[in-house]
């Protein structure tokens, strides 16, 4: 396969195809959504077979533990996908809204409106629930995609893609509205990122190396995290019931995604009463502490951190330990380390709750939560195509509005300027 033209083909196909998706109308948009998620519904086997295959080479080549976990496709995933779908298409559509619509003192109205970003390239490893999640937001925001997984997930990626292509076709959707890149020539990361005349928008989704890559040799806008070094602060006024239930969760629930926590702060009032029974169902669980020097006082098993531990995303049962005099300084630690993607405060005092929100500067800042929650589908979102790490544009999980713009429209009625 020649990939320049081949991706070129891809870039021309979905330029024309966001030019037809712009005026859409919601329902049509909507019928899209319906349709695939009946068809992945009726096409669990299908799925799963095609995922078993991903897994099997994927096992045959060492993949790691964490690589594989995003890879399966579980019928719980299908279920969230599915359910992702049918939220998608129940949200309000904003393309084609106006606001802000007022009249000028020359007696125009001068409003903007809700549009489309237009071509959306998304790069992403392992998850093939991301690409009907992607797909979904951007039939629903009026935009062309252009979808290139990873080599690891080409089986199943290609297996939904072909459900996502009937559930177009059936609603009358331009084919080339979502497209997913069939070869898994590397090359093709380098071209479509490199296309700014038919890609608008790039949206990277995998390991700090291929975000840091992309965002070094994009010629297109990208939309990025790099990783998610999220954290979890146990304040002295913690409700100790509910410091064990988030700090466990937020670390077990899953360990390879990018809102599990990946380092616990405990105040150094309460760490003598919370660490030890945190001690021990991370050991049930089998999660390896690595502990500061006055954690390590306190826990039987643990090793040394290092410096590099506080600034390490793991995606593995392992987690970074270490108490603090207050939150000035746990506040310190999470803005030095930490990603800007989620971070928790465990509190009963609503003064030290309020400080927290304020000073740590992270995409989503939670209260009494778990650091898993940080996902468009828990934020009403439906689905989400990436959480942004970024300030410009779009930061924290991106949905439907992060996925438009807004342009100036202006209502006259043969109004001149004088």
């Amino acid at each position: 396969m020649d990939v320049s033209s081949y991706m070129a083909e891809l870039g021309q196909t979905a330029r024309v195809a966001a030019g037809k998706m712009a005026a859409v109308s919601s329902a049509q948009k909507n019928q899209a959504l319906l349709a695939t998620a009946e068809i992945l519904e009726s096409r669990r086997d299908q799925l799963a077979e095609a995922n078993q295959k991903d897994l099997a080479e994927g096992k045959a080549k060492g993949l790691e533990a964490a690589m594989l976990d995003r890879l399966e496709l579980t019928p719980g995933r299908i279920d969230t996908m599915i359910e992702g779908l049918k939220q998608v298409a129940a949200l309000d559509d904003p393309i084609g809204v106006i606001n802000d619509l007022k009249y000028m003192p020359s007696g125009i109205q001068v409003g903007k409106m809700r549009v489309p970003l237009g071509v959306i390239g998304i790069i992403y490893e392992s998850r093939p629930n991301v690409t009907v999640e992607a797909a979904s937001l951007c039939i629903k925001s009026g935009n062309a995609t252009i979808l290139r997984g990873g080599s690891e997930a080409i089986h199943s990626n290609q297996a939904v893609a072909a459900c996502i292509a009937e559930g177009l076709a059936q609603a009358g959707l331009p084919a080339g509205a979502v497209q997913v890149v069939k070869t898994t020539d590397r090359a093709a990361v380098g071209q479509l990122i490199t296309m700014p005349e038919y890609v608008d928008v790039i949206v990277p989704r995998g390991g700090k190396g291929l975000i840091e890559r992309i965002s070094r040799d994009a010629k297109v806008t990208v939309i990025k995290h790099l990783d998610g070094i999220c954290h979890v602060y146990i304040d002295a006024d913690a409700d100790r019931e509910k410091a064990i239930k988030i700090a466990l969760n937020a670390k077990t629930q899953r360990y390879g995604t990018c809102n599990t926590m990946e380092t616990l702060l405990v105040h150094a009032a309460v760490a003598q009463e919370v660490l030890p029974e945190l001690e021990a169902l991370y050991a049930e669980k089998g999660v390896e502490l690595r502990a500061c020097q006055r954690s390590s006082e306190i826990l039987e098993r643990c090793v040394a951190a290092t410096e590099d531990d506080w600034s390490t995303e793991y995606l593995a049962p392992i987690l970074s330990v270490k108490v603090v005099d207050d939150l000035e300084q746990a506040m310190a630690h999470i803005n030095a380390y930490g990603s800007h993607h989620t971070d928790s405060i465990v509190t009963e005092n609503y003064t030290t709750g309020r400080r927290f929100l304020t000073g740590v500067d992270s995409s989503s800042v939670m209260i009494n939560a778990s650091t898993r929650f940080a996902d468009g589908f828990e934020y009403g979102l439906g689905a989400e195509i990436g959480i942004s790490t970024d300030k410009i544009h779009a930061r924290g999980p991106v949905g439907l509005e992060g996925l438009t713009s807004e342009k100036y429209v202006v209502l006259g009625d043969g109004h001149i300027r004088q």
